[in-house]
C-alpha cells in the first residue's frame, strides 16, 4: 500500500487539519508564500516520489489566487513524482458560468477543469458542484459528494414540527426535494427571475407556507440577495420561523448586512469554505464541519474501496 499524503495550500488549512487529524496522519509539510512582486512560490517540503497525494484548496477569497496555488502545488506534486494526486476541492470555483447562456461569454467551469488536468491532477474529489454536469467537464475521475448528510443530521436535531422545505428557484428543487423527503416535510419552491449578475427578482411562492415553519435550501450563498429576498417574501406569506442552510458559505459583499437585516432566525452552512470571523459579524451563523465526510472518502479512494455509499 502506497503511503497516504494530504497537503493543503492557503485557502482553507484548518480543514485540511481537521481530515489530517479524522485520518490520524500530520499535514504534509509545504511551503506556499509569494515573491514581493506577487507571484507564488511553491516548494513541497517532504518526499513524495511514489506516494498517493491529495491536495486540498477551496476556491475562496481571494479566489484567482487560491486557484494559481492549486496549480502551482499540482506542477511541483507532479514533478516531485508523486505517483497519483487528487485534487480536493471543497468548492470548485467559477462554476456559475457552465454553458453559453448569452452570446460571446466564456465557459469558466470548463476552462477551470482543464487547468486542474493540465497541471497534473489525475482526479478530483469536490462537494456539491454547483452544476452537476460539470463532472463531465473533466477527462480524468470525479468523486462527487455531497452535504446533505452532514445538514441533515443537524436539521433532524433541531426538530421542527410543520416544517416546509423552499426551494430559492427551480434549479434547486431536485435537492430540496430529497431534503424534505428524508425530513418528511413540504416543498415549497419560489418562482424566481433573474434580472442580471447578484440579482434577483421575486415572482411567486409555489406550495402552502403559512403558519408553517420553513428552510430554505441552496448550494451557495454570495451576495445573499436570493435567500433574503426569498425569506422577506415567505414572511410576507406568513411563514413562522424561518430557517437557511447552504453548502458553500460564500458570503460576498453585503451578504452579513442583508442575512442581520432579514427575518432568517438561523443560516446553517458548512466549512467548505473559510468563514474568517464572519460569525462574529453575524450571530446567525451555524457553521458545521465536512471533515469527516472528506476524510472517510479520502480514506476509501486511498483503500481503492467504494465511495458510492457517501453519495446520499
Amino acid at each position: 500500500m502506497r503511503e497516504l499524503k494530504l497537503f493543503t495550500g492557503n485557502s482553507n488549512p484548518a480543514l485540511a487539519q481537521e481530515i489530517c487529524d479524522y485520518l490520524s496522519i500530520p499535514l504534509g509539510e509545504a511551503t506556499v508564500t509569494t515573491f514581493s512582486d506577487g507571484e507564488i512560490l511553491v516548494r513541497i517540503e517532504e518526499n513524495v516520489r511514489g506516494m498517493d497525494v491529495f491536495l486540498l484548496q477551496s476556491a475562496s477569497d481571494p479566489v484567482n489566487k487560491n486557484i494559481m496555488e492549486l496549480l502551482i502545488m499540482l506542477d511541483a506534486l507532479k514533478r516531485a513524482s508523486a505517483y497519483r494526486i487528487t485534487a480536493v476541492l471543497p468548492y470548485y470555483g467559477y462554476a456559475r458560468q457552465d454553458r453559453k447562456d448569452q452570446p460571446r461569454v466564456p465557459i469558466t467551469a470548463k476552462l477551470v477543469a482543464d487547468l486542474i488536468a493540465t497541471a497534473g491532477a489525475h482526479r478530483v474529489l469536490t462537494i456539491d458542484l454547483h452544476a452537476g454536469q460539470i463532472q463531465g467537464f473533466f477527462n480524468i475521475p470525479v468523486d462527487h459528494l455531497y452535504a446533505t448528510p452532514v445538514l441533515l443530521d443537524h436539521f433532524k436535531q433541531v426538530g421542527l414540527d410543520d416544517l416546509v422545505v423552499v426551494s430559492p428557484d427551480a434549479g434547486g428543487v431536485e435537492r430540496a426535494r430529497a431534503f424534505a423527503k428524508r425530513l418528511k416535510a413540504s416543498l415549497a419552491i419560489i418562482d424566481k427571475r433573474r434580472e442580471g449578475p447578484n440579482q434577483a427578482k421575486l415572482m411567486n411562492i409555489i406550495g402552502e407556507v403559512s403558519r408553517r415553519n420553513v428552510l430554505l435550501l441552496d448550494d451557495m450563498i454570495d451576495t445573499a440577495g436570493t435567500v433574503t429576498q426569498g425569506a422577506s417574501a415567505l414572511k410576507a406569506k406568513g411563514a413562522k420561523m424561518i430557517l437557511a442552510g447552504c453548502t458553500h458559505p460564500v458570503l460576498s459583499g453585503p451578504a452579513l448586512e442583508r442575512i442581520n437585516n432579514s427575518p432568517i432566525d438561523t443560516l446553517v452552512v458548512t466549512n467548505t469554505l473559510p468563514l474568517n470571523g464572519k460569525e462574529d459579524l453575524c450571530r446567525k451563523l451555524v457553521s458545521l464541519t465536512v471533515a469527516p465526510l472528506l476524510g472517510e472518502a479520502i480514506k476509501r479512494i486511498h483503500d481503492e474501496e467504494s465511495v458510492s455509499s457517501l453519495f446520499v
